[in-house]
Formats: structure tokens, C-alpha cells, sequence
């Protein structure tokens, strides 16, 4: 139950960090608020790593497979995407599309088993549930 709960609050934190990001890019241009979205996001990594335990850092060299260290990278392409989606669609808009895009590609990620993920077989209820999400969307869109 917990784990839901901290979902309710992920899908909230990143709709007030788009407008947020979003805002600030208007004075200081996309890059410079994207290095400020990720430095600052390291800053407060750092200061986690000291209070709450010393992992040891060099075990990240040890991670396998190599290309899920990209996730630093993908950040950042998240951020700007989220800037831009944001700036013209909107926040609700661009969270939905958000939110309704992050739920397909998690679906097939699960369905065809990528990235270490556990395959998982297809359930139709849930392919309709997207359906009805999709659905959804161009009912939020309509005019």
C-alpha cells in the first residue's frame, strides 16, 4: 500500500517540478535549467549519501549491464522534454501525454521482458485500461 502512495506523490512532484523547470527556463534559457535541475538534483544525492549511509561508491563501476548507467543521461533528456511539453501544451495536457506514454512503454518494456525486466504475459484488461486511457486523452484535448 505504501508503494502506492509514494506513486500518488512521484506523479505529483514531477507535474510541480515541470512547471517549475518550465518557469525558470523562461529567464535562463533550457540548458542552463537543465543543469540546474541535475546539479541540484546531485547536491541533494550528496547530502542523502552522507546522512543516511555510505554506500560504497565505487560498486557503480560493477553494474552490468553497462548502458543502465544511462539513466543520468535519459534525466536530462526527461527534463527537457517535460520543459518543452509543458510550455506548449500546458502542465495538464502534457502531464496526461505524459503519464499515458510512461504507462505504454512500461507495459511493453514488461510484456517483451527488456532491460532485466521479468517478462510478463498479456493481460487484455490491461491493454483495454490503456485503451480507455488513450481514450481519455482526446477526450482531455477535445474542444
Amino acid at each position: 500500500m505504501i508503494g502506492f502512495f509514494i506513486a500518488l506523490l512521484s506523479g505529483a512532484l514531477m507535474s510541480v517540478q515541470g512547471v517549475f523547470n518550465t518557469q525558470v527556463t523562461k529567464t535562463t534559457g533550457m540548458w542552463v535549467s537543465n543543469g540546474w535541475v541535475q546539479l541540484s538534483a546531485f547536491a541533494v544525492c550528496l547530502i542523502a549519501w552522507f546522512i543516511a549511509g555510505r554506500d560504497n561508491i565505487g560498486t557503480i563501476a560493477k553494474v552490468e549491464p553497462k548502458y543502465v548507467l544511462l539513466g543520468g543521461v535519459i534525466g536530462a533528456g526527461i527534463t527537457w522534454t517535460v520543459i518543452k511539453s509543458m510550455e506548449q501544451l500546458g502542465p495538464a495536457k502534457a502531464a496526461l501525454l505524459i503519464v499515458v506514454s510512461q504507462l505504454i512503454v512500461a507495459y511493453v518494456i514488461e510484456l517483451l521482458g527488456l532491460f532485466g525486466v521479468e517478462k510478463e504475459p498479456l493481460e487484455w484488461r490491461k491493454v483495454i485500461g490503456m485503451i480507455i486511457a488513450i481514450v481519455g486523452v482526446a477526450i482531455f484535448q477535445w474542444k
